[in-house]
C-alpha cells in the first residue's frame, strides 16, 4: 500500500476478508458495498483514496467503486457531523411538507442542505425516496433511524433530544 493511500486497521482488513469469502473467488467484487461500509465505519467517510484501496483489494477499476459510492447516499464522500440528517425531497414528501421540513432544519441549524454545523454535530442532506411516502415528511438519521410525520414541532424535539443526549455524554 502506498503512502498516499489511507491505512486501514488489521481489524478492517479482516472484515474485508470475511466479506470476500462469502462469494466465489471470481466474484469477489460483489463485496464492494460491504467493504465500503467497513471503510466508512472506521474512517467516518469514504475518500477517493479509500475507494482506490477497496478497488485494489477487490481487483476492480477505481471508477467502478466510485460509481457505487456516489450512487448510494449512505456513503459519505466527505466528513459529516455526528448526526447525519437525510430529509426526503422526493415528490410525495414534497407534496406533504418535505420542503417545509428541510427549510425548517436549515433555519434551526443555521446551515444549508449539504453543510455541517460548525460544531460538527449535524450534517443536513437531502435524500431521494426513503420508501415511506404515506408517512411524509420523512427523514433518516445516521442512515439507520427512520423518522416519520416530521412536523416542525417533531423536528425541534428531535434536534433538542440529540443535543441533550450529546450534552449528557460529555
Amino acid at each position: 500500500m502506498s503512502a498516499s493511500q489511507p491505512m486501514i486497521s488489521e481489524q478492517a482488513q479482516s472484515k474485508f476478508a470475511r466479506e470476500v469469502a462469502k462469494y466465489p473467488a471470481d466474484q469477489k467484487q460483489s463485496a464492494v458495498m460491504a467493504c465500503l461500509t467497513i471503510v466508512q465505519e472506521e474512517q467516518g467517510y469514504v475518500s477517493a483514496a479509500s475507494e482506490k484501496l477497496v478497488a485494489d483489494y477487490l481487483g476492480m477499476a477505481p471508477i467502478a467503486v466510485h460509481e457505487v459510492t456516489t450512487f448510494y447516499n449512505m456513503y459519505n464522500q466527505q466528513p459529516v457531523g455526528k448526526y447525519k440528517l437525510n430529509v426526503c425531497t422526493n415528490l410525495p414528501c414534497q407534496l406533504r411538507d418535505g420542503a417545509v421540513a428541510l427549510k425548517h432544519l436549515e433555519h434551526k441549524l443555521g446551515i444549508s442542505m449539504g453543510e455541517t454545523t460548525p460544531d460538527g454535530m449535524f450534517t443536513l442532506q437531502q435524500s431521494e425516496c426513503l420508501g415511506a411516502c404515506a408517512d411524509s415528511p420523512v427523514m433518516l438519521v445516521n442512515d439507520l433511524t427512520m423518522c416519520s410525520f416530521m412536523s416542525n414541532e417533531k423536528l425541534d424535539q428531535l434536534i433538542a433530544g440529540l443535543q441533550s443526549a450529546e450534552a449528557n455524554t460529555q
